[in-house]
């Protein structure tokens, strides 16, 4: 068992597949920094100045005790349940962004490749006997 998975991980396949997972979580870093370091700021300013990070409903009751600022990250820190419908519409924007840019990369990728060249096929079974026979017939 240990042999094999020396063969697997050895395998470009899998080296190939590790730098993608390396680059694509750094690549998720720059994306979501790009949504709400950039773009949902603009969207705030158009929108007159709000900040859909900060858009929750609180589902639950806050601690008697209390005493935290009232956004969406203190809440959730102090464990009250909560719906971040602002939270979820950034990360919507990330997954959007990176769906497209992906697109993009592997329309791209497709575009350099070279097109599979398709091997001309060979003759037909009926075409190889016909030919046996009338080689025979000589």
């Amino acid at each position: 068992m240990l042999q094999e998975f020396k063969t697997f991980i050895a395998r470009g396949n899998v080296l190939d597949l590790a730098v993608g997972v390396i680059i694509g979580a750094a690549f998720g870093k720059i994306v979501s920094s790009l949504t709400d370091d950039v773009i949902m700021p603009f969207i705030g300013l158009i929108t007159g100045g709000i900040d859909f990070s900060n858009k929750y409903v609180v589902l639950g009751s806050v601690p008697a005790g209390y005493t935290g600022p009232m956004t969406y990250a203190g809440l959730k820190a102090a464990g009250v349940a909560m719906f971040g419908y602002g939270a979820f519409l950034n990360a919507v924007i990330n997954f959007l962004i990176l769906a497209f840019v992906i697109f993009l990369i592997v329309r791209q990728a497709n575009r350099l490749m070279p097109a599979k060249k398709v091997a001309p096929a060979g003759p037909t079974e009926v075409e190889l006997l016909a030919e046996i026979r009338d080689a025979l017939k000589k």
